[in-house]
C-alpha cells in the first residue's frame, strides 16, 4: 500500500493506493476515515487499483473554513480531480454514508467519469430531509444536531468526543463496537480526538442542509445511467424506515439492490459479506 497527499480543487486530500488494474474509488462516511475500507480494499486490490481517500473535513485531508466548501458537489470534485491525477479519467465508484452521497452527486455531475456506482445504506438526501418523519428524526437526530451553528455542536462534542461518537456507532448505527477491527477503531478514535476533524464533520452536515438540499432539488428530474448497486444494512435504521431500493428506483436507470447483515456500519462489522456483494456487482 502506498500513501500520499495531493492538492486538488483547492484542498489537500490524503489517500491510500493499493493494487493494479482498473480504477476503483472507495469513499468512507461519518464518523469514519479511509481506514474503514482496510480488509475490503486489500481484497479488491487483487484486480483493481483501489484508491481510498479521506473526504475533505475528515481524517488527514484538508479542512477549509466555509460551510459551502463542504457540499457533496465540492467533495465529488475533489475525488474526480484526485483520480485524474492518478491516471483514471474513468473509474468504478463505491461510497458509504457521506461517501455514498458524494458518490451520487459525482455520478450526476461527472457522468463520464463514473463507470459504475455503489451506494451503501443511504436514501436520497432530498427525500430524507423533505419527508422527515418522527422515526427517522429520532434515529438520525445527528443530522440536525451537527448542522447547528458553530460552535454549539463542536463545544458539546468536545466535552467527551469518545462518548459521543461511540453513541453514534451503538445508537443509530446499530453496531457492536467489539465487531470493529481494532486497527480501524484506533484510526477513528485518533480522528475524533482532533477538534478540526469535529469541525469539518459538523460543516459537512451544515452544508447538507444549507447547500446540498437545494442542489438535489434542482436535479430531482435527473437520473444516474451507469450500472448502480444499492446496498443497505438489514438491521439498520434506513431499512426499518424505508424500502431503500424503492427510494432510488426513479433516480437510477440501471439499478440493483441487496441487503447485507448488520446495521449502518456493515462494511466494518461484516466486511466479508460486503466484499462478496461488491464482487458480484463489479466486473
Amino acid at each position: 500500500m502506498q500513501s500520499g497527499t495531493q492538492r486538488v480543487n483547492g484542498v489537500e486530500i490524503a489517500y491510500d493506493l493499493r493494487g493494479s488494474g482498473p480504477g476503483l474509488l472507495l469513499l468512507h462516511g461519518f464518523p469514519q476515515t479511509r481506514a474503514m475500507w482496510g480488509p475490503i480494499a486489500d481484497s479488491l486490490a487483487a484486480r483493481f487499483t483501489v484508491v481510498t481517500p479521506d473526504l475533505r473535513g475528515y481524517g488527514a485531508s484538508g479542512k477549509p473554513p466555509a460551510v459551502a466548501e463542504y457540499s457533496f458537489r465540492q467533495m465529488a470534485q475533489d475525488q474526480v480531480e484526485l483520480m485524474a491525477h492518478l491516471g483514471f479519467a474513468r473509474f468504478h465508484l463505491v461510497g458509504h454514508d457521506r461517501g455514498g452521497r458524494t458518490a451520487h452527486r459525482m455520478a450526476l455531475d461527472h457522468e463520464r467519469a463514473v463507470q459504475s456506482l455503489t451506494m451503501m445504506d443511504i436514501v436520497p438526501t432530498h427525500l430524507l430531509l423533505s419527508e422527515l418523519n418522527r422515526h427517522v428524526a429520532k434515529a438520525y437526530y445527528h443530522w440536525l444536531f451537527l448542522a447547528q451553528p458553530s460552535p454549539l455542536p463542536e463545544t458539546m462534542i468536545s466535552a467527551d468526543p469518545e462518548a459521543y461518537f461511540m453513541s453514534c456507532l451503538q445508537g443509530w448505527g446499530a453496531a457492536d463496537p467489539d465487531g470493529f477491527d481494532p486497527g480501524q477503531m484506533a484510526a477513528y478514535r485518533a480522528a475524533w480526538a482532533d477538534p478540526e476533524v469535529v469541525r469539518g464533520m459538523c460543516n459537512d452536515y451544515r452544508a447538507a442542509l444549507e447547500v446540498d438540499f437545494d442542489l438535489d432539488e434542482a436535479d430531482l428530474h435527473r437520473q444516474v445511467h451507469c450500472p448502480t448497486l444499492v446496498l443497505y444494512g438489514a438491521d439498520g435504521a434506513m431499512a426499518k424506515a424505508y424500502d431503500v431500493p424503492a427510494t432510488w428506483q426513479a433516480r437510477c436507470s440501471d439499478l440493483r439492490a441487496g441487503a447485507v447483515p448488520g446495521g449502518h456500519f456493515f462494511p466494518d462489522t461484516h466486511p466479508e459479506e460486503t466484499l462478496a456483494a461488491l464482487n458480484r456487482f463489479l466486473p
